[in-house]
């Protein structure tokens, strides 16, 4: 702790043994929070330590259960702005309602803009998060937003994959990350032609590029219901893929995802810690998780020591 200074790091309920393994990187430990219900729903919240004049991260992804998740944070960040914390970082490494970032058809919020209000609103200096699902969501804030990637710890993991490599987009809006990761592997690009009907609903039609005989690595930055990904890898089976497997930053896994992802003919998937495995998919013989605490440790200590988060993009 001696290094880091006025450093505290205090979680809630949603991850915390990803900050764990945070303040294990940083050899810090974690400063005792009191997070719980009250009989009626309501949450309570207490520091259990001295903070004023203090650099404090606060590490609470908004995944599921998603309105629990985002009302401790913006509660726990309200707590410390009333305990005189000198700087509060709101480490939120799976931003939830982040697909809601704009109006697609009348009367409906931009809840992507909303969330991003109650955070600031309630206290918060700054946010360091991870692969937003629309990189313009920054723009919503009006408080410094460090957005890292993953690829860096997922390719770190894909580089031992020394087969006949193909990266594949499961729509056109993912082409850049899939070129990103492609061109770091050496590797192929395709695209899944996707048509969606309704929300959580999707159907991939066709390929745009040669994937027989090879290994087809399909790469997004969040796997929900797993229809996309499930349908893309038939797909990709049916034009002669030798290997299908999936690398996706947040593992929101909701509905029927991991019946589906155990049915398909997918080989692996690999996603990372930045939300929690359910019982159910830690049981899962095809999903591999690797982490991302080194590099939002990393990001912590640069930012408390005032020196460059950009490095981390490299």
């Amino acid at each position: 702790m001696k290094s880091y200074g006025d450093l505290k790091i205090i979680t809630g309920t949603a991850n915390p043994s990803l900050a764990e393994a945070i303040c294990r990187h940083l050899d810090c430990p974690l400063t005792p929070t009191l997070t719980k219900p009250f009989s009626d729903g309501e949450i309570r919240v207490e520091v259990g330590d001295n903070v004023r004049g203090q650099d404090v991260f606060v590490i609470q992804p908004t995944c599921r259960p998603v309105n629990r998740s985002l009302v401790e944070l913006c509660l726990m960040l309200d707590a410390l702005k009333r305990a005189s914390a000198k700087r509060i970082t709101a480490v939120v490494p799976y931003y939830g309602y982040a697909r809601q970032d704009r109006k697609v058809v009348p009367r409906v919020p931009i809840s992507a803009k909303m969330v991003a209000d109650f955070i600031a609103v309630a206290g918060a200096h700054r946010l360091l998060t991870v692969d937003l699902h629309a990189g313009q969501i920054q723009g919503f804030f009006d408080i410094p937003v460090d957005n890292l990637y993953a690829s860096k710890v997922l390719l770190d993991y894909l580089e031992d994959f020394n087969d006949n490599l193909v990266i594949i987009s499961p729509d056109a809006g993912g082409t850049e990350r899939a070129r990103a990761y492609a061109k770091r592997l050496e590797a192929g690009l395709a695209i899944v032609d996707k048509r969606r009907d309704a929300p959580n609903k999707a159907e991939a039609m066709n390929v745009i590029g040669d994937v027989r005989d090879k290994c087809a690595i399909i790469v997004d930055d969040m796997i929900d219901t797993a229809g996309t990904l499930v349908t893309a890898s038939k797909v990709l089976q049916d034009k002669g893929a030798k290997s299908v497997l999936a690398c996706a930053t947040h593992p929101v896994l909701s509905g029927p995802a991991i019946e589906r992802i155990e049915n398909s003919e997918l080989n692996q998937v690999i996603v990372t810690d930045t939300i929690p495995l359910s019982p159910e998919a830690q049981e899962s013989d095809k999903i591999k998780v690797v982490s991302v605490a080194g590099l939002l440790g990393q990001a912590v200590a640069n930012i408390h020591r005032e020196s460059s988060v950009s490095l981390l993009f490299s």
